[in-house]
């Protein structure tokens, strides 16, 4: 889906208050928390996480599922391994309604990521 926000509080604002909107925050927590130098806005209509120059994440509450980008997924060491029993493709992790997001390796892929972002290694696309 598509929102018509220009900052991250309007997309909060217009996002229904529903199972999408929690997962939604709990994967920015796991963002902010571990990376908070990274600046939140606003790109190609969904929230996005990184620099004036880079954007490391991109998140967005679809109908059916909420979508985390990062790039390319290969690129991340023991990828699979961290992302077991989530849908996920070559940039794009779908998180669905059943998906318990404190009990997945979701967090630790998401500090993988960054620490690999960090040490000057490329993750995009």
């Amino acid at each position: 889906m598509q929102y018509e926000a220009k900052t991250p509080k309007e997309y909060f604002e217009l996002l229904d208050d529903d199972w999408r909107k929690e997962k939604l925050l709990i994967v920015r927590e796991f963002i902010l928390e571990n990376a908070p130098e990274l600046e939140e806005g606003i790109q190609y209509k969904m929230l996005c996480y990184g620099s004036e120059t880079f954007n490391l994440f991109h998140l967005n509450a679809q109908k059916s599922y909420v979508s985390l980008y990062v790039g390319n997924i290969g690129k991340i060491e023991d990828a699979n391994k961290f992302l077991t029993g989530l849908d996920y493709g070559k940039g794009c992790i779908r998180i669905k309604k059943s998906v318990d997001l404190h009990n997945s390796g979701l967090e630790d892929f998401v500090k993988k990521i960054i620490f690999t972002w960090r040490a000057g290694n490329d993750t995009s696309c």
